[in-house]
């Protein structure tokens, strides 16, 4: 794990089970960034955090990292509500933010986020860290590049109802305190929600990452045997049509998977549980020489990545890889979209979309 001699400093706001999963590990193995601090006002998960990853500083107040000058870019990886307000304050005190998927739980607050963002000059990315697999990275190119006019997309998101299980078995226990800040009442209560948040946000992205803007949708919800499944079908701005699929829990294996017919070629993916970090598996057939052309992706670590690509952007000034500010609101816009049309049983334009999930 070679380090290049100019690493951002960052600070990581939460020490929850994203964190110890992804975030902690993240910056220690990427090359051009280090775990500077992490900051919870669980003093006891602070300390039990510091003794594994071994940070310069700790903090118990996000104010307290926000004053150290030597942070430059912090990782906001907290409960979904307090995204959007700690992200203001950490733009207002001029650093750089990751700041975990979904954005915020409203059109509005995203859109005062956005301007915040706009006017300050620095940047600000969503942590969509699937951007960053090197099969999906390889689908945006061939798009790019070969395939010509999009006719069509079809992308799914399945989560298992062995997937806990998986991750047990794969992840370090996650250590947990009684001092942890968690937001007012159960936002699992509304699985609905819930879900749409957690896991849509995941589909919509990888979405509108191949097929351009979402323009419209259409949306249909089955709740029966303890499981969702959303079908969605949706208008993107090139004229292209689209079908998204969203079932959670599904009785098989955690899977995400997309299709993309195009003028001079088609694709298709499909994506496993992020945690193995293993290279999704994506075909690419172009009409230009008749053949399938496969990526294997030697570096799928997508959260290592993500940072990595976070600090290009920052100390190399170069183009975002990740999902921006704007990525963030639209994703939001038609997650909302989707759950109006799935209660008015009609069609919703995404520039209409107001309000939360």
């Amino acid at each position: 794990m070679k380090k290049e001699s100019r690493l951002l400093r960052v600070g990581v706001l939460g020490c929850g089970p994203i964190s110890q999963f992804a975030h902690f590990e993240a910056c220690r193995k990427a090359r051009n960034a280090e775990l500077y601090g992490i900051c919870d006002v669980a003093e006891d998960l602070v300390a039990r955090m510091a003794a594994i990853h071994e940070p310069r500083v700790t903090y118990f107040d996000f104010d307290q990292m926000l004053a150290d000058p030597h942070v430059e870019a912090v990782i906001i990886a907290v409960a979904d509500q307090f995204h959007i307000p700690l992200c203001l304050k950490a733009i207002a005190a001029g650093k750089h933010v990751l700041v975990e998927k979904p954005l915020g739980v409203a059109v509005e607050e995203c859109e005062v986020l956005r301007d915040a963002a706009r006017n300050s000059g620095l940047i600000l990315q969503v942590g969509n860290n699937r951007r960053f697999d090197p099969g999906l990275a390889f689908a945006k190119r061939f798009i790019k590049e070969e395939i010509g006019d999009i006719l069509a997309l079809k992308a799914t998101y399945c989560d298992s109802i062995y997937r806990y299980t998986m991750t047990d078995n794969l992840l370090p226990i996650p250590l947990a305190s009684s001092n942890a800040r968690r937001p007012a009442g159960n936002p699992k209560e509304d699985l609905r929600r819930y879900f749409m948040l957690a896991h849509g946000s995941h589909l919509v992205d990888t979405a509108r990452f191949l097929g351009g803007e979402i323009v419209g949708v259409h949306g249909r919800l089955v709740e029966k045997h303890g499981a969702y499944c959303w079908f969605v079908e949706a208008d993107f701005a090139n004229g292209s049509l689209g079908h998204l699929d969203l079932n959670i829990p599904r009785k098989g294996d955690v899977e995400e998977t997309f299709q993309v017919y195009g003028q001079n070629g088609s694709i298709f993916g499909k994506l496993g549980l992020t945690f193995y970090h293993k290279s999704g598996f994506v075909e690419c057939y172009s009409v230009k020489d008749g053949q399938f052309h496969r990526p294997i992706g030697e570096d799928a670590h997508t959260y290592k990545r993500q940072i990595e690509g976070f600090s290009e952007t920052i100390l190399d000034g170069v183009p975002m890889h990740g999902a921006g500010i704007e990525d963030g609101v639209a994703a939001m816009r038609t997650m909302v979209a989707i759950a109006r049309s799935v209660e008015t049983g009609k069609s919703v334009l995404v520039a209409d979309a107001k309000g939360g999930v």
